[in-house]
């Protein structure tokens, strides 16, 4: 049983001539770290808040959010309430805006578990102090309140929250943004840890094509709320077969890059206030034709094998673009 699998999962917003997520499919099985990456607007932050019901206000679904195999979509609030503080949990962009200035540490951490009754109070303290010293932080910041930490410390200490529960999913909404380079990595390591010791399956949200290799195993590049191509980490970074997930790629600096100005994608992501036919990407395309902005592409398997999808009508031509950008 996958730990998260999202099955044609389409959310309409009032006021959008468009759905803003378009039938995605996604899974995360347990231990595996999955990268939802693409650029700002494209539905990474909806599509991993939809495992825990965090829909915007007016939204309308449908397809299926399985989370530990239980449809979050058809979930009361009780059960919204028990797989949010257990099943599933969230490590979201800023931690100083997930945690209250007034409160100790020790207070946020202990929270749900005394308030659901699932732990008492010395054995909240007991696993928070545990999680505390997993994330390399010792019992003393249990005392302290969160304008006494660092960004860094601050973000361990939501990692710490979010493991409370013993969750089957981490959701991890692009942790390491607010951090310095350094503690980026600190981060992103120590995700890597805790998901092998623990076993928790982990979708990364990010719009970084960096850290999405340095810690997935497969990848989800999404482009205006539709699943542009998925595969292995390490195939799809090698030989991308979809225009866009190139794009990005040739975008991302590199220190063994040519010099000069970075390359950039041409034009806007699609208006949700306009209707879409046809491939999202087709107006910034390179490779379009008269078919792409007829016909919406149907994920297609890679010769390499059916891991690796694209949503392309020309991904052939595209065979190795990384590699020569």
């Amino acid at each position: 049983m996958n730990a998260l699998d999202i099955q044609g999962l389409r959310l309409d917003l009032p006021g959008t001539a468009r759905p803003v997520l378009d039938g995605v499919d996604l899974t995360v099985a347990p231990g595996e770290t999955v990268a939802l990456v693409g650029e700002s607007g494209s539905g990474k932050t909806l599509t991993s808040r939809s495992a825990l019901g965090l829909l915007p206000p007016g939204a309308t679904t449908s397809g299926r959010v399985l989370v530990n195999g239980h449809d979050v979509l058809t979930m009361d609030a009780a059960r919204l309430r028990s797989l949010r503080t257990g099943t599933a949990a969230m490590v979201f962009q800023d931690p100083r805006a997930a945690t209250n200035p007034l409160r100790r540490i020790g207070d946020f951490l202990t929270e749900s578990a005394r308030l659901t009754g699932t732990l008492t109070a010395a054995q909240a303290t007991a696993r928070a102090t545990e999680l505390l010293d997993a994330v390399g932080l010792g019992p003393d910041v249990l005392r302290r309140r969160p304008g006494r930490l660092s960004g860094g410390m601050l973000q361990r200490v939501v990692i710490a929250a979010a493991l409370m529960g013993d969750p089957a999913l981490l959701l991890a909404d692009e942790p390491t943004t607010a951090l310095d380079a350094t503690s980026q990595a600190e981060v992103v390591a120590l995700l890597d840890r805790l998901r092998e010791r623990f076993g928790t399956g982990l979708l990364f949200v990010t719009h970084d094509l960096g850290l999405a290799a340095a810690i997935s195993d497969r990848v989800y590049v999404m482009y205006a709320g539709r699943i542009a191509e998925t595969g292995p980490a390490e195939a799809l970074f090698a030989r991308p077969r979809h225009p866009y997930t190139a794009a990005l790629l040739a975008s991302t600096p590199r220190l063994d890059g040519p010099g000069g100005r970075l390359a950039a994608i041409d034009g806007q992501p699609p208006d949700l206030r306009q209707e879409l036919t046809g491939c999202a990407f087709a107006a910034r395309c390179p490779y379009a034709t008269a078919r792409c902005h007829e016909q919406a592409p149907a994920p297609e398997p890679a010769p390499s094998g059916p891991a690796h999808l694209a949503a392309c009508h020309h991904s052939d031509q595209l065979e190795g673009s990384a590699a020569r950008a």
